[in-house]
């Protein structure tokens, strides 16, 4: 069921429709070194074996969760014999964000000379995941997890390699299963076609029913429509749950999500998120306290972990509550974009150098440490001509404390 040819890939479109990055590198005939990043079952490997026949070169793949510097000279060795016989070499690396920096490193010199391309495959955001050298040297493109419509085509794709039909009802709930994942989709319906052709007639087409496919899959089929009303009515509720102060509404909207078959991960975000939105500095507690929850479920899983979330999810609800460095945040940024590079003030400059103190960098700084209070007041930190106050706290737990001293140092 997997694609042979870059035309029948389902999904991407924004890389590969006419005119987009990954069908222009095609159209060039030269391969470039890049890196997927997306969430599982979205294509990136399939992508990587294409783009290899696509440019008719020789594919290596290696995994950086069972691999190390053995495969790595293995598949060089094999890169250097393919140049030998005059064809490039796709390096595929899946999970790269598992290889350590010296695993990484050991890339460069061959992406350099041109003896490889190098394509990485990752789950986890790039920038911090893989070293600056190498990322420096491949350009990333963003995969997305798969639409409703395109999981419907594949479903439909693979009814026919199957021998199966799918009633409306089973067909909804693997796409709402799926979640956006084509390996997830595609796995499940192979179980189901299995379980439909053990119980159907002889001579009668198979049809996979909802019924059979609850059987079959079990109580995991029970999943959000990630891209549907459903999903997000549900987060919401647990979110404003928490802003409202209800740790029982808080907590009933998690455990549903839970037992509904959300991912407890997708949950742990939105969590730590909620803590910065709606905490704040206000119980500066909570942040650190969702972050250890976060870790927690990451080292328990499945279902001791999930004690962890909901401990979190209590604490939010009962915390104080402030949305000012969220409003403050905001602002910030508007203020930045409008105002553009104005110059850092002279006397902000630093001056490791004599050249630079001769230039007058840092002249008239005041070190805030040798004021009184420690507080160098009337001193002024914008760039020239500009200046707004965007954090204004609450009078609610810490901030309260916060907005006293504030007062006194603004002059309020």
């Amino acid at each position: 069921m997997r694609p042979r040819h870059i035309d029948e890939v389902v999904g991407q479109r924004h890389l590969l429709d006419d005119g987009k990055p990954l069908r222009v590198a095609l159209a060039t005939g030269e391969p470039h070194s890049m890196l997927f990043w997306g969430p599982p079952g979205v294509g990136k490997t399939t992508l990587a074996r294409l783009l290899a026949d696509q440019f008719d070169a020789r594919f290596l793949a290696i995994s950086a969760v069972l691999g190390g510097v053995k495969e790595i000279r293995a598949a060089i060795e094999q890169a250097v014999q393919a140049q030998a016989d005059g064809r490039q070499t796709i390096l595929f690396v899946d999970e790269v964000h598992r290889f350590n920096k010296a695993q990484q490193d050991a890339f460069l010199p061959h992406v350099e000379s041109g003896l490889i391309t190098f394509i990485g495959a990752t789950t986890e955001n790039p920038s911090f995941e893989v070293n600056g050298a190498l990322l420096s040297r491949a350009r990333v493109y963003v995969l997305e997890a798969l639409g409703t419509e395109e999981l419907r085509e594949l479903l439909v794709r693979a009814a026919g390699h199957l021998g199966v039909a799918f009633d409306a009802d089973a067909a909804d709930r693997l796409i709402a299963y799926a979640d956006g994942d084509a390996r997830r989709l595609l796995n499940a319906c192979e179980l189901a076609a299995q379980a439909a052709q053990a119980a159907g007639a002889s001579g009668a087409a198979p049809v996979v029913t909802l019924a059979l496919l609850q059987n079959t899959l079990g109580r995991d089929i029970r999943r959000f429509d990630k891209g549907g009303d459903n999903f997000y009515d549900q987060i919401s509720a647990l979110h404003k749950s928490v802003r409202g102060s209800d740790p029982d509404a808080a907590l009933y909207w998690f455990c549903r999500m839970l037992d509904g078959g959300s991912d407890p991960r997708y949950l742990a975000r939105r969590i730590v998120r909620m803590a910065s939105e709606d905490i704040g500095l206000a119980d500066v507690r909570a942040l650190r306290l969702c972050l250890d929850a976060a870790e927690v479920y990451e080292r328990l899983g499945s279902p001791e972990g999930e004690l962890a979330l909901a401990e979190a999810v209590v604490f939010l609800a009962c915390a104080a509550k402030s949305n000012r460095v969220y409003t403050a945040f905001g602002a910030a940024m508007a203020y930045a974009r409008e105002h553009g590079s104005a110059p850092v003030p002279m006397h902000l400059r630093n001056a490791p150098t004599k050249l630079m103190k001769t230039l007058g960098h840092g002249e008239g700084y005041r070190y805030a440490h040798d004021e009184p209070e420690g507080i160098a007041r009337g001193e002024t930190y914008f760039p020239k001509g500009l200046g707004a106050r965007f954090y204004e706290p609450t009078d609610r737990g810490l901030e309260a404390a916060i907005a006293e001293k504030l007062k006194r140092i603004r002059g309020d």
